[in-house]
């Protein structure tokens, strides 16, 4: 607990958010230093995981691998709103999805829903615990590209955009393979780059 409390106080720039197994573990490790657990079941992550990504010698940023969430966690289900309240300190969300083509992943008995519906069951949490959250830019991230052949996946990709009616950036990369990754840390880099000038300007308007 004093650990958790400590990392609180540290917490990131950017939050990624996802279902479990979304490959945010993956994600974190293929952009920065930090070494999470990674394995092919809920709940790798007990605890978020912070990593430095280091964009040139005097630009970087935090990013914080937020473990899992599942549908009744603004009510404490499955590791609890303790989780929630790291999203509300961040700057930026990035939404993993993982869009792999596994049937009995997305459906049958017990499987993940489809993801889209993975999306608005997470967007449902965030609203029940702070709809503020709601209003926090976040970028979506849709994981396992590899697993397909690139034609594949950016249809399916665009499907899901669509059918999301998305609006904020979004990215199709493999986090495994590393593909696609670093160009977004990049754009987070610019993104967080200009916030920050806007308030210093707004500081200095005082």
């Amino acid at each position: 607990e004093r650990t958790l409390r400590l990392e609180l106080k540290l917490l990131a720039d950017v939050g990624l958010l996802g279902f479990p197994n979304a490959g945010k573990s993956t994600f974190i490790r293929a952009v920065s230093a930090a070494t999470p657990k990674v394995a092919d079941y809920p709940f790798t992550t007990l605890y978020p995981n912070l990593g430095v990504v280091r964009v040139e010698a005097h630009r970087s940023f935090v990013i914080a691998d937020i473990p899992g969430l599942i549908e009744g966690a603004a009510e404490g289900a499955g590791l609890g709103s303790i989780f929630l309240r790291h999203v509300q300190r961040t700057r930026l969300l990035l939404h993993l999805v993982d869009i792999a083509p596994d049937a009995g992943q997305w459906g049958g008995h017990g499987g993940a829903a489809p993801p889209a519906e993975q999306v608005r069951a997470i967007e449902d949490e965030l609203r029940k615990f702070d709809p503020a959250l709601l209003d926090k830019p976040r970028w979506l991230v849709l994981n396992k590209a590899d697993l397909m052949l690139e034609d594949e996946a950016r249809e399916r990709a665009e499907g899901i955009v669509a059918e999301l009616g998305w609006q904020q950036p979004w990215h199709l990369v493999s986090a495994l393979g590393r593909e696609g990754t670093w160009p977004i840390m990049l754009e987070v880099q610019a993104f967080l780059d200009r916030l920050r000038e806007e308030e210093r300007e707004a500081r200095d308007a005082v």
